[in-house]
């Protein structure tokens, strides 16, 4: 049985499953908390001395959203700070999907609230002091909107191996390997036309004059792809035109490995492994309240202007409504990653086939997601070949990029064999 994990630049194994953007995400978080705090601050005070209890209702709201996003925050720092910690078996990956979980349940709840609230004025409705309660619902918009830009710069995908900007939902990687080293062989785009990237898995240094990428199109044409020398890494000096299905061969000195990219339906369960949850869900909170802003905005217009008192509790049972389904489809997708549920069908039966291609036999295959950007997956492959598990590596490694590969082999006998070994008995 092998074990296989991505290799520290000292060849050791590491467990760190955090996501590409990790830091930068968790600083846009804690730029948002002291922003909300800022105005949380602001409100109070000044509802407590202009005696307008409208702002300090509204800034005891905003510190209940500061507090969503403390609970993000806290996860990005301990997952951080435990990333290689041996107790947590597969690495702290989780803990944002599981702060995340945590915050869906609790927008769950602000939606029953709300709705509750709204129904409840249907029957009995409350007068609106429309002067303060309109600037402080544009204000509110206003802080959510600066809010949700600081959260999408922090999660914009950087640097190698998992940025991908255009329509294929993720970066596309592939692990190779050659005369005994491993490589990563990825297509690189953020905000660039898309280029190859070759990168080493292990302490050897990759010379750019002797390595060099060719792919062949499903049409048969060829193209060849020199390598520039970059910060640690090598990059094609000409870019990849579309489409991105072709048969990628990695040459590096005398010796060579191919693997295979494809264009495939998969690209939005892609999407989902390199989503990071924890910031999704803090964006989701920002989301929630701004259009419980602009229903709250439109609402209060139409009843300051035609007398609709209705529109006010029906703006809040909108509100309500899309932050109910934000909140289930956040509980679903953070579900499913703490249960270990398999995030790519469709390149868990590319897996199968791939071992089966040769005549060996897949008698179990898990694939579960470690963190943002990271799968894992194990593999039981029953043969009658003298293949290693280097051979099973090699060719997992050129259908997906896996963080974490198990692989077990069970030796069985041919029908040859045995007929040989039943004469000689």
């Amino acid at each position: 049985m092998d074990d296989f994990k991505p290799m520290t630049p000292a060849g050791g194994h590491s467990h760190s499953f955090l996501g590409a953007g990790h830091a930068r995400s968790e600083r846009a978080v804690w730029a948002v908390i002291a922003l909300c705090t800022a105005m949380m601050i602001a409100e109070i005070v000044g509802g407590l001395m202009f005696g307008s209890i409208a702002l300090v209702a509204d800034g005891l709201h905003m510190s209940t959203h500061a507090g969503a996003l403390l609970l993000a925050a806290l996860a990005y720092a301990y997952a951080r700070r435990h990333s290689e910690d041996p107790r947590f078996t597969f690495g702290a990956g989780k803990f944002g999907d599981l702060a995340g979980f945590a915050s869906a349940i609790v927008l769950a709840m602000i939606a029953a609230l709300v709705a509750y609230e709204a129904i409840g004025r249907f029957f009995v409705p409350t007068p609106v002091a429309f002067a303060q309660a309109i600037p402080i619902a544009v204000l509110g918009l206003a802080v959510n909107a600066l809010s949700a830009w600081l959260l999408s710069r922090g999660g914009r995908d950087h640097g190698h191996g998992h940025g991908h900007a255009h329509d294929h939902g993720h970066e596309e990687s592939r692990r190779l390997e050659i005369g005994g080293a491993r490589y990563e062989l990825s297509i690189f785009e953020d905000g660039v036309a898309p280029h190859f990237r070759v990168a080493a898995l292990g302490p050897q240094r990759l010379a750019a004059a002797a390595t060099s990428v060719e792919i062949v199109r499903p049409g048969g044409g060829r193209e060849s792809f020199r390598m520039i020398e970059r910060d640690g890494f090598l990059e094609s000096a000409n870019a990849i035109r579309e489409p991105h299905e072709f048969a990628a061969t990695l040459r590096v000195g005398a010796q060579a490995a191919s693997c295979a990219f494809v264009e495939s339906d998969h690209a939005a369960a892609g999407a989902s492994v390199h989503r990071d949850n924890n910031l999704r869900a803090a964006v989701i909170h920002v989301m929630a309240d701004a259009a419980v802003s602009i229903f709250v905005i439109v609402g209060l217009a139409l009843a300051r202007g035609f007398g609709w008192l209705w529109m006010d509790p029906l703006a809040g049972l909108l509100g309500a409504g899309v932050i109910a389904s934000w909140s289930a489809g956040l509980i679903r997708d953070t579900g499913a990653v703490l249960l270990d549920m398999n995030p790519d069908r469709q390149l868990t039966e590319k897996l199968r086939r791939a071992i089966e291609r040769e005549g060996d036999s897949v008698i179990d295959l898990h694939l579960w997601r470690l963190g943002p950007g990271h799968l894992g997956a194990i593999l039981s492959i029953e043969t009658t070949s003298e293949r290693e598990t280097g051979h099973y590596r090699e060719t997992a490694m050129s259908v997906g990029s896996f963080s974490h590969l198990t692989i077990e082999i069970a030796r069985r006998r041919s029908s040859a064999d045995r007929e040989r070994r039943r004469f000689v008995a």
